[in-house]
């Protein structure tokens, strides 16, 4: 079953196995200083490579700002072309910096 758009379906970042992962950083880093939460989609095993690389990257570039990152993968069902296709979800979300992580279940 394909699954309808979910947020932030607006800001999906589409990264392939030729993308570089300086560049995705470079724009995963400027949504997430916008917003709350991006979306990386990946197919394939070098795309789901180079979009957790760029995570990395992102992690890196926002820590100046005090943002750190939590990263939340799911499969998804992507059509292309008629074709269905299993993709990597990729959702990306903004915390504190030094914030650890599962305190707030304490």
């Amino acid at each position: 079953m394909i699954e309808p758009p979910r947020t932030p379906a607006s800001g999906v970042l589409k990264v392939s196995a030729h993308s570089n992962p300086n560049s995705v950083a470079g724009a995963l880093a400027g949504v997430l200083r916008e917003r709350p939460t991006a979306e990386l989609q990946a197919i394939g095993a070098g795309a789901t490579n180079q979009a957790v690389k760029a995570i990395a990257i992102a992690r890196s570039y926002l820590r100046a700002s005090s943002i750190d990152l939590v990263c939340v993968p799911e499969f998804t069902d992507v059509e292309i072309e008629g074709n269905v296709r299993t993709a990597i979800r990729l959702l990306v979300e903004r915390r504190a910096a030094g914030a650890q992580p599962g305190a707030e279940r304490s």
